[in-house]
Formats: C-alpha cells, structure tokens, sequence
C-alpha cells in the first residue's frame, strides 16, 4: 500500500489550502496546472508548506478534516512547528 499524505498548500495570494493525496508530486503539480482543485485554480501558484505521512486513506483523511477545522492562527503554528 503506498503512503497517503496530508498537505497544506499556501497561494499566491497567501491563503492556505488543505487535502490528502496518495501522490504528493501529482497532486501537487495537478494544482499548479489549474486541475487540483477551484479553490487553488484562482490562487496560483501554489506551493507545498505543510505535509504529513499516514500508512491509511483514512488517517489522512481524518487528519485533513481536523485541519481544515482549524483557525488560520493555528494552521500558521502548525506550518512554524510549534503547535499540533
């Protein structure tokens, strides 16, 4: 099985973007070329701040879910190192 990733994505305009992957590189290069996500196509380009490794789909995905719940000042401690 391969690794899944929960990634933190920060925009040209400086807003954050969170989701999983089972392909960082792809994913993270389908963003860039304005099929990643609407979200990230208005906000190009992107570039990766933020990851975490999980040996399941759903550990990934449960992470990107208490992320995303996340205030921006948290997010931000998070990308720094300094906060979980």
């Amino acid at each position: 099985m391969p690794p899944y990733y929960t990634y933190i994505l920060r925009c040209a305009d400086g807003t954050l973007y969170t989701g999983w992957t089972d392909n960082l590189e792809k994913r993270l290069d389908a963003h860039n070329k304005g099929v990643g996500s609407r979200y990230t196509r208005a906000r190009l380009p992107a570039e990766l701040a933020y990851k975490e490794e999980f040996a399941s789909k759903s550990e990934a995905m449960r992470r990107e879910r208490a992320i995303k719940k996340m205030t921006r000042a948290v997010k931000q401690r998070l990308l720094e190192g300094t906060s979980e």
